[in-house]
């Protein structure tokens, strides 16, 4: 029974994470014209924040490795309750940026923390479903709070976003706080046994594949307010429920890949990684008719949501004994990838239109799945 209040513990804390740090997604054109700034520029609250957790991630996660498990989720839920409150005040840009990226230096050490928690609670035969469960914040947050704050950005404006994102954090640390005990870890790992995983082919050729994946998928998802409305010609309301679409459809493929990955990670994450191929063709091939551009917004969603599930299994396969450092490896490359992913494609957007945002994902795609095919190679010879 501890076992899986651990992991919804651990889930709960990750919604109000995910709202805060994508929350932005589907507000960035009223910020742009708010600060007066081009949608590439605002853009930079999101690759910012993903690029403090690709740099200090693995660090920060090393250091606080041998804290409470419970203390660190508080703490770093704390710091994102008041990043909320900053930020709803619509301060000037740079402290609006400034509060964004303080909480990016805890959001890795939470995540693994969370996830080594669930796992140590429970049998190894379960760790992917409770990895599963976790990480279905993602998820989660995809389908409730981020499509209602861009929702009710829609209604009154932007700032209501950010009012969301830090009633939710309120509510994960009141969660945490209350339902989780205190949960010291037994017999801290050495730094050095942790590092040796930087050694392994097969582990960097795993870290390689995560960061292209999530470049992939963010080169589009980044700016997919923008997209729909100029592409697709939709508003800010008929956006609201396409997030709201997007994240059903990921709630349900995050539990099946889940099960799938169990039975065969590498074969799992291949499968999910394909989305990044063909949904580009869809998107370019749909035109404008909207019950088509809906159906393949949820066949998107299906795709994507799985990717830092997947990527973090994926990962840990190659490094089963170096759980939390593996972890917060996958969170930092992983953000690196979506600093990256936006990035590149904010220039692609600025030079060509952001219609050519998804061909940049086609292209991260085939880099990543070209990483899985490396990797086999290697296992195979080894």
């Amino acid at each position: 029974m501890m076992t899986k209040k651990v992991a919804y513990i651990g889930c709960l804390g990750l919604i109000g994470i995910i709202t805060t740090e994508f929350g932005v997604i589907g507000i960035l054109p009223q910020i742009a014209a708010y600060y007066q700034l081009t949608i590439a520029q605002a853009g930079v609250l999101l690759s910012a924040f993903a690029l403090v957790i690709a740099l200090t991630g693995p660090l920060m996660t090393l250091l606080f490795s041998g804290f409470d498990r419970k203390k660190i989720m508080l703490a770093a839920i704390s710091v994102f309750l008041i990043t909320g409150i900053v930020s709803s005040f619509a301060p000037p840009f740079w402290l609006l940026l400034t509060v964004r990226i303080l909480p990016a230096f805890l959001q890795p050490v939470y995540i693994s923390t969370a996830i080594a928690a669930a796992v140590a609670s429970g049998d190894k035969k379960h760790e992917h479903q409770l990895m599963g469960i976790v990480l279905g914040g993602i998820a989660v947050a995809m389908v409730t709070t981020v499509p209602l704050a861009t929702y009710l950005a829609g209604w009154f404006n932007w700032r209501a976003s950010f009012m969301v994102q830090t009633g939710v954090s309120a509510l994960a640390f009141l969660g945490i706080w209350k339902a989780l005990p205190l949960m010291p870890v037994a017999g801290k790992k050495s730094y050095g046994s942790q590092l040796m995983i930087l050694k392994q082919p097969a582990f960097l050729l795993s870290t390689a594949m995560n960061f292209f994946m999530i470049a992939a998928w963010f080169s589009t998802y980044s700016y997919f307010a923008d997209y729909l409305g100029k592409v697709k010609h939709m508003d800010e309301k008929m956006i609201s429920y396409m997030l709201f679409l997007f994240g059903i459809t990921g709630v349900v493929s995050n539990w099946i890949s889940g099960k799938m990955l169990s039975k065969s990670i590498p074969k799992t994450t291949a499968v999910f990684l394909l989305g990044t191929i063909l949904i580009p063709f869809a998107l370019q091939y749909s035109g404008t008719n909207i019950w088509v551009t809906i159906g393949i917004i949820a066949v998107w969603g299906f795709f994507y949501a799985p990717c830092f599930l997947n990527a973090s299994a994926y990962m840990i396969s190659a490094a089963p004994h170096a759980l939390e450092f593996a972890n917060s490896l996958a969170t930092s490359f992983g953000n690196l990838g979506v600093s990256v992913g936006t990035m590149v494609s904010g220039w692609i957007i600025v030079s060509n239109g952001v219609e050519f945002s998804p061909w940049v994902g086609l292209c991260f795609g085939i880099l990543s799945l070209s990483m899985i095919g490396l990797r086999s190679l290697i296992e195979k010879h080894c």
